[in-house]
């Protein structure tokens, strides 16, 4: 094993205009078919989260569940989702948030036993930060104390972290 660090953005494909035009989507789907780099993108990934001391960590739909569920093992926590509207059932929370290219909505079960608990949110990109400030809305609300998040990919210039009030990590920055 080597002591060079991972290089996650050899493994990133950069598809222009998707999805719509001005807009470059950072797809992490080669890392994810590439046994070495996910493995390599997991470890990473676990080396942040466990900075943190989390009690239990919440995937964010979709591709946080990727990262969420591997960490959770990894730090032996829990794992809860937090979903898009009308994919969890019983009795849920949702508040809505903007996109660079949208709104949307999000869901968390009332159920999940989060409140007291060290919660770090885990998500594959923070760009404007709408989805990370739901998420870690919900979590708050239920009584969770978000301690951090931990995200594959930044887009720095749309300066999504201002919006969070916890420190967040990553494995890859760009600009936009």
């Amino acid at each position: 094993m080597s002591d060079t660090p991972f290089i996650l953005d050899p493994y990133i494909a950069k598809i222009p205009d998707f999805p719509k035009a001005g807009i470059t989507f950072y797809d992490i789907s080669p890392a994810l078919e590439d046994a070495y780099a996910f493995s390599q993108m997991t470890k990473a990934f676990c080396e942040k989260a466990r900075s943190y001391s989390p009690d239990m960590l919440v995937g964010i739909d979709a591709r946080g569940f990727l990262f969420g569920a591997a960490a959770a093992v990894t730090l032996e926590c829990g794992v809860v989702m937090i979903r898009k509207t009308g994919k969890l059932p019983g009795e849920t929370i949702e508040t809505s948030y903007s996109l660079e290219y949208g709104e949307a909505r999000l869901a968390l079960q009332t159920a999940r036993h989060i409140a007291g608990k060290r919660i770090l949110l885990c998500d594959d990109l923070l760009a404007t930060g709408g989805t990370l400030a739901a998420a870690e809305s919900l979590v708050t609300k239920v009584g969770g104390i978000v301690c951090g998040a931990v995200c594959a990919i930044e887009l720095t210039g749309l300066k999504g972290r201002d919006k969070l009030s916890c420190p967040v990590s990553v494995l890859q920055t760009y600009e936009y």
